[in-house]
């Protein structure tokens, strides 16, 4: 497990001097079979692998894994643990670039996010207000026993002043 980091910034401009720095690592979080049955019920994936616990015992994994998407769908939470910026009127989501699932996510375990700064660039204002800052960060969700890679997501935000 890495020593909890984080990155505080006063505005999105800062951003720009960043890229290629590691901006570090977030709090870790146990993920429960609570959580991945709550996860199955919103997206009505109930696979045997995520919600059987006495089936998922005798699978390929010794017992019931997170749905990827729902280790994906941590990722901003994870990142926000690590990345504060301040004067911000807007941030939203843009999208993701590349998403692997290394390893599957027992419930249970902890996982730590750790997030470098992959690119940051200027981006044009939308309705006459001030440009923002289109940031790209990969995070590395790891467990936090080993820091082996559970998850690999490079995932892009705009942030607008």
């Amino acid at each position: 497990m890495r020593t909890p980091q984080r990155t505080a910034l006063n505005g999105p401009y800062e951003l720009l001097d960043l890229v290629g720095s590691e901006l570090g690592a977030s709090q870790t979080r146990v993920v429960t079979q609570d959580e991945i049955d709550r996860f199955a019920d919103v997206t009505g994936d109930h696979q045997w692998i995520h919600v059987d616990v006495e089936r998922a015992v005798a699978g390929p994994f010794g017992g019931t894994i997170a749905h990827g998407f729902l280790t994906l769908a941590l990722v901003p939470r994870l990142l926000a643990d690590i990345l504060t910026i301040e004067n911000v009127s807007m941030g939203v989501n843009y999208g993701l670039d590349r998403v692997r699932f290394v390893r599957p996510l027992p419930p249970g375990t902890e996982i730590q996010g750790v997030a470098t700064l992959v690119s940051a660039e200027r981006v044009p204002a939308r309705g006459g207000g001030q440009e923002g800052v289109q940031a790209k960060a990969s995070v590395v969700v790891e467990f936090a026993n080993d820091a082996s890679t559970c998850c690999v997501a490079e995932i892009l935000f705009r942030y607008h002043p």
